[in-house]
């Protein structure tokens, strides 16, 4: 009997003890997006069953069930714009598939462009070449002399346009030129820059590296170096550069061992920082406002319809303020990821935008003037690398080509044009002229009777698809076709400048229904009555199961 009450009061202990711990994991649990992208184990664990097979001819064009009629259209339509876009860029192509061989960067980005279902009679009939010979304006000369416009923005880089970057590199190297490849030291210049970039953030200090992703790396770093604690928190779909610990799931070979990824915009995320203790920082991607709890979007991932509802500026606001209070609360540094967005909201970037302050924001490209740079300004507690009292223990980050001085100097110029009346104006207003453009985008394409509709942030603007469609990726083809050019990800991001005119916006809306028209003439969007985009997503699961 004394035997039995020793192991019943021992289970007992044992059981107490274990409910703190259940109750944290059923937190975190319920704290997480339902979605994949909430799920990075899970995620990673998915996409290493997914099996590959590849569409031939015989089920290209009626992949969704379609008729034969569609089918034999689609066929015609899809060998006409073959025909036509490899006529239109020989020199170009020839070039691609000369450095295809020796670049994996062109190797992957060509095969991940399109559902890989569909890539393999793409890329033999659909090749997009990867040189441009020219950029002025707002636009770009490939080497056959097609002129386009550009929506690639450089991948956020380009705010203010291209004849500004290159004033301000040229100016750069000017002024660096009297150093020129001295490294570990300083140009004048850097002085200068940090005091702007003091004044643009609302920080105290300022640290520079080689690019966003490692600028972010730095953030985590000093914020694990201060608070002890090696946990960070990311939220569902954000983005913050490539390296282990922030990019999580499928594409990242390390399992998320530190990394908690959240579900946005949510109390019960809230609570999770509240209750925790091992918790260094909580990183926030501004763009996420765009598609929150979503990847980025990407023509490749495309297998319905594709909505994005922006949170409005007021609820994301809101939302970040009790980030914000929390995160002080508890001591947990909270880091604004900037490096895309940049100064796209306004001069002070996001945090003036939505009225929140971080402990650290990271910028990147648009800062260097259009030279490869990364940036941390943060809080002067934060941002000390070593411990009076404790002189071994040190956080260490030092580049070898960190503040090059021909980088430091196109910085300085764009800082110095950012602080100019001409540049300021274009901020006046910003918000309203885009959403007007945005607007009028959208009528125009109402009234073309066409299921795509576009939501943006800003200058920033990703393509929805109102009805479902295996082959919505088809567009990015056609676009390129009427003159539009898009960056590998396709029609999932248009990424515009501040210098863009109302004209311009106009003579791309109606390149852009153009091309909308004829992917509906040539049968894409002919999709078998009754069929949803659910019932494509059961299709792929019944053509992954054969394949394996």
């Amino acid at each position: 009997m004394c035997q039995m009450t020793t192991e019943w009061v021992l289970s007992a202990a044992a059981l107490a003890a274990a409910l703190p711990f259940v109750h944290q994991r059923v937190q975190l649990s319920r704290a997480k997006h339902r979605s994949l992208a909430g799920h990075a184990r899970l995620a990673k664990r998915l996409a290493s069953w997914v099996p590959g097979y590849s569409f031939g001819e015989a089920r290209f064009f009626d992949a969704d069930g379609a008729s034969a009629s569609v089918a034999a259209q689609r066929r015609a339509g899809f060998f006409r714009l073959s025909a036509t876009l490899q006529a239109m860029a020989p020199l170009g192509l020839a070039l691609t598939a000369q450095a295809r061989e020796g670049l994996p960067d062109l190797q992957f980005t060509g095969r991940y462009r399109v559902p890989f279902q569909f890539s393999d009679l793409v890329r033999q009939h659909l090749p997009l070449p990867a040189f441009w010979a020219q950029a002025s304006g707002v636009g770009l000369s490939d080497l056959d002399g097609n002129r386009f416009h550009d929506l690639t923005g450089a991948y956020g880089v380009n705010l203010l346009g291209v004849d500004f970057y290159k004033a301000t590199m040229a100016e750069g190297a000017a002024l660096g030129a009297t150093l020129g490849p001295v490294l570990g030291g300083y140009h004048p210049c850097v002085a200068d820059n940090v005091g702007r970039l003091k004044a643009l953030s609302g920080m105290d200090a300022v640290s520079f590296h080689m690019s966003g992703t490692e600028a972010m790396m730095q953030a985590v770093r000093l914020a694990r170096y201060h608070t002890g604690r090696k946990r960070l928190v990311r939220f569902c779909g954000a983005y913050h550069g490539w390296w282990d610990d922030v990019q999580p799931g499928p594409g990242n070979p390390m399992p998320p061992d530190h990394t908690f990824t959240l579900k946005d915009m949510d109390e019960r995320s809230l609570q999770v920082l509240r209750s925790r203790r091992d918790i260094a920082c909580v990183l926030v991607n501004p763009l996420q406002a765009l598609h929150p709890n979503h990847n980025a979007p990407g023509d490749a991932s495309l297998v319905g319809g594709r909505t994005s509802l922006p949170a409005t500026r007021e609820a994301y606001a809101q939302w970040l303020q009790r980030l914000r209070a929390v995160c002080t609360e508890r001591g947990i540094a909270l880091i604004f990821d900037e490096v895309f967005v940049g100064f796209r909201l306004a001069p002070g970037g996001a945090q003036a935008y939505y009225g929140v302050q971080a402990d650290f924001v990271t910028y990147g490209k648009t800062l260097g003037g259009g030279l490869p740079v990364g940036v941390v300004c943060g809080r002067a507690a934060w941002m000390q690398r070593f411990r009076p009292e404790r002189p071994a223990d040190i956080c260490f980050a030092r580049g070898t080509f960190n503040a090059h001085p021909y980088v430091m100097g196109a910085m300085n110029a764009f800082l110095r044009r950012l602080d100019s009346d001409e540049v300021r104006a274009l901020y006046d207003g910003l918000d309203e002229r885009w959403q007007c453009r945005l607007d009028q985008f959208n009528h125009g394409l109402q009234l073309a009777d066409v299921p795509v509709r576009v939501a943006g942030l800003s200058s920033i603007w990703t393509v929805n698809f109102t009805a479902p469609s295996r082959y919505h990726w088809m567009l990015q083809f056609y676009l390129r076709e009427q003159g539009l050019a898009l960056s590998w990800v396709g029609t999932g991001r248009l990424v515009f400048t501040l210098a863009h005119t109302d004209g311009d916006m106009a003579d791309i809306q109606r390149r852009f229904v153009l091309a909308c028209q004829q992917m509906r003439a040539d049968g894409w969007w002919s999709v078998p009555e009754g069929k949803t985009g659910r019932d494509f997503g059961r299709q792929i699961l019944r053509e992954m199961w054969r394949a394996r």
